[in-house]
């Protein structure tokens, strides 16, 4: 048997043939190119394979601590995957009825809301637009724009609707959600650590010590991440909804589900949920304008809540997450692979952040940042 081609100081070896180094960055770029060309071809039909990968992680603590107390991997999965599907049907039989009609009765009528928001705000607009120099609407000019804003919308509600009902692939994930999903849901919760094993032992042995120290790292940023703001949606959804149905503002439901939903990009879902229920708040109330402060109180409670109480004690410090970063990743993730691609961006995104951040790590213990000066 021949030995091994010597290598210079320079890291080639005496043949010209590349280091081994060098053949394992080619061997990595090459799956990760084969990884993304494959999700790229089947974003498609990996909806619910996906969405039940992301429900087992978020399950897998309840069954960690099922098996603590006593119960088997296998039992306490089972369990776990029953009242996780109750509970869902449950939820969605009691939101999903009066949610539709609120959605359906809010953009038959939003022009009309529209034009009474209009003339509130309209005096107070008015000034300003004339300092500018630009034309101010009139209150007949406002009213066609949001009956030709809200035509304009149930048209593309119902093209996507035919869209949909044409499309066999958005029929195939459909019911993949309903059936495929709790099916790999429950096979991945199940054999969720014997999947860990079998990839900790497929690790290169001599960097295995290193990723399973970014792999650490990346948990906690993904779980602190995900499983914190999921939370924290789902208590300004609460919030939000049931503070503004009891203040009586109409579709309070609706306004406070969309809030608190989008809360997971920063920022984005308090603006939007805020503009939406003071607008129609608006168009509903005055002049009984302890109406809209008292739907003012209902999003300043719900923003204190969120800085002092729930991310702090949720989510906390230790996802190292810029907003902007997230932000950017769910853009991308959504422009290149759909809603596949948002479900991953986060996850992806803290992978990133703590490989960046172990790079940087490296670069500053280097000779090309601390130079030849120092010893």
């Amino acid at each position: 048997m021949a030995a091994p081609a010597p290598v210079t100081a320079t890291g080639k070896s005496v043949q010209g043939t590349p280091p081994p180094s060098a053949n394992r960055w080619r061997f990595w770029v090459g799956a990760a190119a084969v990884f993304l060309l494959f999700l790229w071809l089947l974003n498609d039909i990996l909806l619910p394979f996906v969405v039940g990968i992301v429900v087992a992680y978020f399950l897998d603590p309840v069954v960690r601590r099922l098996q603590q107390l006593g119960l088997s991997r296998t039992m306490a999965t089972t369990a776990v995957t029953i009242v996780a599907a109750l509970l869902t049907v449950a939820v969605v039989m009691a939101i999903l009825p009066p949610l539709f009609g609120q959605v359906q009765a809010l953009v038959v009528k939003a022009p009309e809301y529209i034009a009474k928001a209009s003339m509130r705000i309209q005096p107070l607009v008015e000034p300003l637009l004339q300092r500018l120099g630009l034309q101010p609407l009139s209150i007949q000019d406002l009213q066609a724009k949001a009956a030709q804003w809200a035509g304009g919308a149930l048209a593309v509600a119902g093209s996507l609707a035919g869209q949909v009902a044409q499309r066999g692939v958005a029929i195939i994930n459909l019911l993949g959600l309903l059936f495929i999903t709790p099916v790999v849901t429950f096979y991945m919760l199940r054999d969720w650590e014997k999947v860990l094993a079998a990839i900790d032992g497929a690790l290169p042995l001599d960097h295995a010590d290193t990723i399973r120290k970014l792999a650490r790292e990346s948990n906690a940023a993904i779980a602190g991440y995900l499983r914190g703001q999921a939370l924290v949606c789902l208590c300004l959804g609460t919030i939000y909804a049931v503070g503004l149905s009891l203040v009586g503002l109409q579709f309070g439901l609706v306004i406070g589900l969309i809030a608190g939903a989008i809360s997971f990009i920063p920022f984005v879902g308090t603006l939007v949920g805020a503009v939406l229920a003071l607008g129609m708040a608006l168009a509903q109330f005055p002049p009984d304008w302890i109406g809209v402060a008292k739907v003012g109180a209902v999003f300043l409670f719900g923003q204190t809540m969120e800085g002092n109480v729930l991310s702090p004690k949720l989510v906390g410090d230790r996802v190292g997450l810029h907003p902007v970063w997230i932000m950017f990743a769910l853009l991308a993730g959504g422009s290149l692979f759909g809603f596949v691609g948002i479900l991953i961006a986060v996850p992806t995104a803290s992978v990133i952040g703590v490989i960046v951040r172990h790079l940087i790590g490296r670069y500053r213990e280097s000779a090309i940042y601390r130079g030849s000066s120092t010893g």
